[in-house]
């Protein structure tokens, strides 16, 4: 079975994670007007997102690598 692709927002969130932001409030300043989203809607997206194989399929780098954070996160607690 083919996995469905990823939706242009979904598509748009993994390329927000890719990016670098200089300065505190920077990557919520761009989550608002970029995206249209509240930060906090953004990070249910993408928590949801990397749990997700088209994801996976999509940006393997960018999602690996942010499933090791979350992990680290998570044992640290």
């Amino acid at each position: 079975m083919e996995h469905a692709e990823l939706d242009r927002r979904e598509q748009d969130v993994l390329a927000l994670e890719r990016r670098s932001f200089a300065g505190p409030g920077a990557k919520e300043r761009a989550i608002r007007e970029e995206l249209g989203l509240a930060p906090v809607r953004y990070y249910q997206l993408l928590n949801a997102l990397l749990d997700d194989a088209r994801a996976l399929a999509f940006d393997p780098v960018t999602v690996n690598r942010l499933r090791r954070v979350r992990e680290a996160r998570r044992a640290e607690r």
